[in-house]
């Protein structure tokens, strides 16, 4: 049933990326949650890595809202699903404002799916090296697209109170009210390396000492009543919350009373999911059950299917080849006709050997670190039958890597996995008797037939 609900909301962007939105974002979730809030914490497109410091900063899960994985038609519901119960929302932008996917105007921006939401939005501004012309980028901002409602400026980096008393009455012209000033501190910087910050997993203490400094810092230069009081005024949303059983329904195929063990790599290697694909995958039937490839000798007792992530595998490489008995469990349990589900970081790890250290020997290929970063959104179609979807079905995905394998894409036993269109016309991805590994990291939520098609796999091996 559709209703009409209002939670409160507003969406943190920024001119460009790097001018403090995490640190925004994250250090507002936290700073309300500690003042008794249970917040709801989102993420604008595909990023994995925020998430994992906005859970950390809330307690709840860390939730994505990408307009072209999953389709503008999701992002209300979605928030919704996450959103559940909660005093109020804060989802963090990508990229610039106004940046979407590539060739595709506003499709996936920030702006758009603060419009899908009807949020306020807060733009955070670094104010480092300008004092009045900051006017001229707000009102630029504000006028661009009327529909886009900026509801207060956060100004980051600002040197002094010389500096912020220059940029505020700067901004008075501008008729958009400035909801914080704050100072540059170093102790906020999180370390970041090849694909962007590094993980919450993999840095805990570290990451619970950033997470309080970023909440400390926004506590003391923010004005937190103001921004509740500006998430209030979102208007209500004529939508359904999401619902994985519902969307089940909706795809067909029927329902089993046998619920097969399915194994999903964790721990620091493979901190890359959705919080929907193990949603959907219980739906369908499945008993979700965690396991880490970096200290587990052998995968779950009873287990029927695996699924294997993204994540940083080349960081891990020694450990991960270390772990003999679990390579040899993984390559046991694929190589003998069981459903295996691998993304990225998964790929990698079926792969012969990752810059030259043993890997699990699934597929007969090896995987290399390069300079080259590989990214961007991908409109895909399923070549071949496999585990996740039916040869001819279209999904969209995203690639975020700097790795190879060769040979490539469909070589002796395997057969090529997705046929991409952009940016470039080619196949990815290798589908070898009830393996699937690619590249593409997908949302499941866009398909839900992918998470029931799955389990009923496991159900048969």
């Amino acid at each position: 049933m559709v209703t009409s609900l209002s939670v409160p909301r507003l969406v943190v962007a920024a001119p460009s990326s790097g001018s403090g939105k995490t640190t925004v974002a994250t250090g507002l979730m936290a700073a309300l949650t500690r003042r008794g809030l249970s917040v709801s914490p989102h993420k604008v497109g595909p990023d994995y890595i925020d998430p994992g410091y906005h859970a950390l900063a809330t307690g709840r899960a860390g939730r994505n809202l990408d307009a072209y994985l999953c389709g503008p038609e999701l992002i209300g519901p979605l928030f919704l699903h996450g959103a559940r119960g909660c005093d109020v929302a804060v989802v963090e932008g990508v990229m610039g404002l106004y940046d979407g996917a590539a060739g595709e105007g506003e499709l996936a921006s920030t702006a758009q799916v603060a419009k899908l939401l009807r949020a306020p939005v807060v733009l955070v501004v670094d104010a480092s090296s300008q004092s009045r012309s900051v006017a001229a980028l707000v009102h630029g901002f504000v006028t661009w697209d009327p529909e886009v409602r900026i509801g207060g400026v956060i100004l980051n980096k600002v040197a002094s109170d010389r500096h912020e008393a220059l940029l505020r009455e700067a901004l008075d012209s501008v008729g958009v009210p400035v909801l914080g000033a704050l100072r540059r501190v170093e102790r906020v910087d999180t370390p970041s390396r090849h694909l962007g910050l590094v993980p919450v997993a993999e840095r805990r203490a570290a990451a619970v000492d950033a997470v309080a400094a970023m909440a400390a810092q926004v506590s003391d230069g923010c004005d937190l009543e103001a921004l509740v009081a500006l998430a209030h005024s979102a208007g209500p949303l004529s939508c359904a919350a999401w619902d994985a059983a519902e969307a089940l329904l909706s795809s067909g195929g029927e329902s089993s009373p046998e619920r097969p063990r399915v194994a999903v790599a964790g721990g620091s290697a493979f901190t890359f999911s959705y919080a929907e694909h193990a949603e959907l995958l219980t739906a369908a039937g499945a008993e979700v059950v965690p396991f880490d490839p970096l200290r587990d000798e052998r995968l779950p007792e009873g287990t029927r299917g695996l699924v294997v992530g993204g994540g940083f595998p080349e960081v891990y490489a020694a450990e991960l080849s270390a772990n003999e008995p679990l390579r040899g469990a993984v390559a046991e349990f694929a190589l003998g006709g069981a459903p295996v589900a691998a993304e990225c970081a998964g790929l990698l790890y079926l792969c012969r050997e990752l810059d030259g250290r043993p890997m699990c020997g699934v597929l007969d290929t090896s995987a290399r670190m390069t300079g080259r970063l590989t990214l961007g959104y991908r409109d895909a179609v399923a070549v071949s039958d496999s585990v996740l979807a039916g040869a001819g079905e279209r999904m969209r995905g995203h690639e975020f890597h700097r790795t190879v394998v060769e040979p490539g894409s469909g070589t002796g036993a395997a057969a090529p996995a997705w046929g991409v269109r952009v940016p470039e016309r080619r196949v990815e991805g290798f589908v070898q008797q009830k393996v699937h590994a690619s590249y593409l990291h997908t949302h499941w939520a866009a398909a839900p037939g992918v998470a029931r098609r799955f389990v009923e796999r496991c159900r048969t091996s």
